[in-house]
C-alpha cells in the first residue's frame, strides 16, 4: 500500500522560498513517476513538476527557472524547492506517484501575499 505526505507549505512573501516534503511510504520512490501538482481555487489542477525514476525532469511553463524538484532515496522523499515565489503560485499543493495507476497525498497550503 502506497501513502504520501506532503508537508511545508506556509505563508510566504512575494519573492520568498519554500521547500515543500512529500514523504512516500509502500514504494520507493526511485522506482516510479513523480511529480508535483497545484490548484487553486477555480483553476484546473496542472502539472508542477514531474521526476522520472531515471531522474530526468520537466516543468510547468509558469514555474520554469524559479522551482525545482528533486529526491533523496534514502529517506524516500521527494522535494520541492520554490523560489521566487509570486501571488499566483498560491494553490494546494499535491505528491503524485504513478504506480499501478496514481496515488495522492492529501495537499499541502502554499500562500503568497504580495
Amino acid at each position: 500500500q502506497v501513502q504520501l505526505v506532503e508537508s511545508g507549505g506556509g505563508l510566504v512573501q512575494a519573492g520568498g522560498s519554500l521547500r515543500l516534503s512529500c514523504v512516500a511510504s509502500g514504494r520507493p520512490v526511485s522506482l516510479n513517476v513523480m511529480g508535483w501538482y497545484r490548484q487553486a481555487p477555480g483553476k484546473q489542477r496542472e502539472l508542477v513538476a514531474i521526476m522520472s525514476s531515471g531522474g530526468s525532469t520537466n516543468y510547468g511553463d509558469s514555474v520554469k527557472g524559479r522551482f525545482t524538484i528533486s529526491r533523496d532515496n534514502a529517506k524516500n522523499t521527494v522535494y520541492l524547492q520554490m523560489n521566487s515565489l509570486k501571488p499566483e503560485d498560491t494553490a494546494v499543493y499535491y505528491c503524485n506517484m504513478q504506480f499501478r495507476g496514481n496515488y495522492w497525498g492529501q495537499g499541502t497550503q502554499v500562500t503568497v501575499s504580495s
